[in-house]
């Protein structure tokens, strides 16, 4: 296997892909908990993993900084997938990408609706498709807070079980996406590097067929 470099973000995709990737023989070679490196290697000597943001994975591979990555679909979707090909769903780290806000929101009742997302493109997607108009407020976290002082009328964000947004008021209302997290490669590295990555989405499909 020639060498390959692994885009992965802790958290909790981290924390799910480590086991598909253990059963396809590659682990990493220190403890990615306690390790500060951003360059981490592997069990296995032509592999190594290259910790950066979530958001960051899909610029990464699509740069040729890294060979592949794994990515939730939403953050996939957000980047638009320039130069990647996504050949695997891995099945882990579910959720939804969900239009939130106060219960019983009609979203036809008027077309133009304040929002706030660290999603803009998924949203003015979405949106368009319904023949909606938004004004986009871009925010990093602490979503559920902007209805509640006035900042937005809805929310574009990840859902897993609702809780927070039931503690502080709102619900889902719309649902825009299922979210998982996907393998995502680079178009050129697929090319120069078939052998080795077709080897390894090979492992790693399996590895997620005994865990289905």
């Amino acid at each position: 296997m020639a060498a390959l470099s692994i885009a992965l973000s802790k958290g909790r995709i981290f924390d799910e892909t480590l086991p598909l990737f253990a059963a396809a023989g590659i682990e990493p070679a220190e403890n990615p908990q306690n390790s500060r490196k951003l360059i981490m290697p592997s069990t296995h000597p032509d592999v190594q993993f290259l910790i950066v943001r979530a958001s960051d994975v899909p610029t990464y591979v699509q740069h040729g900084g890294a060979h592949l990555g794994v990515v939730g679909k939403d953050v996939l979707m957000e980047h638009g997938g320039d130069g990647l090909v996504e050949p695997l769903d891995l099945n882990i780290a579910r959720c939804k990408l969900m239009v939130a806000g106060y219960p019983d929101t009609n979203l036809d009742q008027r077309k133009r609706w304040r929002v706030a997302t660290k999603f803009p493109n998924c949203a003015r997607q979405h949106f368009a498709k319904h023949a909606r108009q938004i004004e986009i407020i871009k925010l990093y976290g602490s979503m559920e807070l902007a209805p509640l002082v006035g900042l937005c009328d809805l929310i574009v964000d990840v859902v897993d079980s609702g809780a927070t947004l039931k503690a502080n008021g709102l619900e889902p209302l719309e649902l825009m996406a299922h979210i998982s997290s996907r393998v995502v490669v680079n178009r050129a590295a697929l090319k120069t590097n078939n052998q080795p990555i077709s080897d390894l989405l090979h492992q790693l499909e399996a590895a997620v067929s005994k865990s289905t």
